[in-house]
């Protein structure tokens, strides 16, 4: 099922429509800044386990999430003065900021090292999205593991449509995944590069 939303200005019908959704298990695929995502409300086992079964992933490799702003952060992961002040800077924005988890975050969306990955893509839909939710959700690109991801939606309905319980329709999408950094022991380092520059990092 696909769910065309404005994406600059989310009708709020259709994003209740999105939520209900996900409050009832299911998962979608979404736009974000920078590609396609895979979500579903953190807190619910059941889908994670789905997103995991439709990417063929490794599930000791925890999927990171979305948070609708930088206090709805602080729930999830320690915060610095340090940290705050980068993410501040930089988000919204197609980062991945590597922090340590606190215990509300769901063993599954941890590391052995007890981190978390969390993103505030610069996406009204996605953003709009998490607000009325009330809390994170999954956030991993559209692909099985290992290959390239998908930036249509029309595509992404096609190949994987039928896993999945809607895909909201943002338009089409022209970015990479988002770059990962962390931020942990207060030290920057770039995990992953994808869209988001990082020239500022050498100006620290």
């Amino acid at each position: 099922m696909i769910l065309a939303l404005n994406p600059e200005n989310p009708q709020q019908r259709l994003v209740n429509r999105v939520v209900e959704c996900l409050k009832q298990g299911g998962v979608i695929a979404y736009p974000t800044d920078t590609i396609y995502g895979l979500g579903c409300d953190i807190f619910n086992k059941k889908g994670v386990k789905k997103i995991y079964q439709i990417k063929q992933r490794d599930p000791r490799k925890p999927f990171s999430f979305i948070c609708a702003d930088l206090s709805d952060v602080s729930n999830y992961a320690q915060v610095s003065n340090f940290a705050f002040k980068i993410m501040k800077r930089y988000l919204p924005g197609p980062f991945t900021f590597v922090l340590e988890a606190t215990r509300v975050v769901p063993d599954v969306l941890t590391t052995r090292q007890k981190t978390v990955g969390i993103r505030i893509p610069d996406n009204p839909i996605a953003l709009s999205i998490v607000r009325e939710l009330g809390h994170p959700i999954v956030t991993t690109s559209v692909n099985i593991s290992g290959e390239e991801s998908h930036c249509d939606p029309v595509i992404i309905n096609q190949q994987v449509g039928k896993q999945l319980d809607m895909v909201v329709d943002g338009g089409n999408l022209l970015g990479e995944q988002s770059t990962v950094i962390s931020l942990i022991d207060d030290k920057v380092e770039v995990l992953r590069q994808g869209s988001g520059d990082t020239s500022w990092i050498h100006q620290l």
